[in-house]
C-alpha cells in the first residue's frame, strides 16, 4: 500500500477513448490513484479533468525508455510507488507481408513489446520493495491465433504473451501477480459502430465490463492467482 491514505497507484500505458479510459475510470472509482500514458496528451487531458485529483496525465511514447522512465518518474513524485501496472499500448500497422514495411514491422513491436518491457522494469523495483503488486498484459484474439494479413500486430501480440508468461515464473515466487488477458473479440466504441455500422445484434465486447475483469484480477487471493483469462461476448463463435 502507497502511504497517501492507503490509495493504490497504478499506471495505464496505452489510454485511448475504449478499454483504456474504462481501465481508468474503474482503477479509479476504486480508490486507485492512476497515471495515464499515452502519445497525445489531448484525451488523456481531458479524462484527467474529468476524474480530477484521482488520476495524472503523462504524454509518453512507451517504445522511448527516456520517455517511459521520465514518465514513471513523475508518477512516482506526484501520486507515490506504482503497485499496479496494465500494459495495454499496442499499434497495427502494415496489410499483409508485402505492404508491411520493416519500418512499420518494427513500430508495431516496439510499442506493443519495447514497450511492455521497459514498462514493467520501471514498475517491479517498487513492487518488489513491498512483495507485492499486480501487472496485467493486453492480449487480443493475435495473441493465440494469427490474423490474416495482420503480421505486425499478430506477431507482436505473440511476443506480449511470451513477455507476459516469461515474467510470470519470475515474480510470481516474489509476491507480484503477472496475468495476461485475451481481448477475444471486438471491443465496443462509438469509432467502431461508425466504422463496421455494427448492428445491435452483433456481438460486442463491453469496455465496462471488461474492466471489471481486470479489476477482479488485481483483486485475486495469492493462493489463486490466474495466469490468463480468455474474453469474449456470449454470442461470438469459437476459434473462428
Amino acid at each position: 500500500m502507497t502511504e497517501r491514505g492507503g490509495e493504490r497507484v497504478a499506471i495505464v500505458a496505452g489510454v485511448g477513448p475504449g478499454l483504456g479510459a474504462a481501465l481508468v475510470r474503474r482503477l479509479a472509482a476504486d480508490g486507485c490513484r492512476v497515471g495515464m500514458f499515452a502519445r497525445s496528451p489531448k484525451f488523456i487531458g481531458k479524462l484527467a479533468a474529468e476524474l480530477e485529483s484521482q488520476t495524472l496525465a503523462v504524454p509518453v511514447d512507451v517504445s522511448d525508455a527516456k520517455q517511459v522512465a521520465a514518465g514513471f518518474r513523475k508518477v512516482r513524485q506526484q501520486l507515490g510507488p506504482i503497485e499496479i501496472l496494465i500494459a495495454h499500448a499496442s499499434g497495427s500497422v502494415g496489410e499483409g507481408l508485402m505492404k508491411t514495411t520493416p519500418d512499420q514491422f518494427e513500430r508495431s513491436w516496439r510499442i506493443a513489446v519495447l514497450g511492455a518491457f521497459l514498462c514493467a522494469r520501471e514498475a517491479v523495483p517498487d513492487m518488489l520493495k513491498c512483495q507485492s503488486g499486480t501487472i496485467i498484459f493486453t492480449g487480443a484474439t493475435s495473441s493465440v491465433r494469427g490474423r490474416g494479413g495482420a503480421v505486425a500486430f499478430s506477431s507482436a501480440k505473440f511476443a506480449v504473451r511470451g513477455l507476459a508468461q516469461s515474467l510470470a515464473v519470475e515474480l510470481w515466487p516474489r509476491g507480484i501477480h503477472v496475468a495476461h488477458v485475451i481481448i477475444d473479440g471486438v471491443i465496443d466504441t462509438p469509432k467502431v459502430r461508425r466504422t463496421y455500422k455494427s448492428s445491435d445484434k452483433e456481438p460486442l465486447l463491453q469496455p465496462e465490463a471488461i474492466a471489471d475483469s481486470y479489476w477482479n484480477l488485481i483483486q485475486q487471493e495469492r493462493s489463486a492467482w490466474s495466469l490468463e483469462i480468455d474474453l469474449r461476448p456470449n454470442k461470438e463463435a469459437f476459434f473462428e
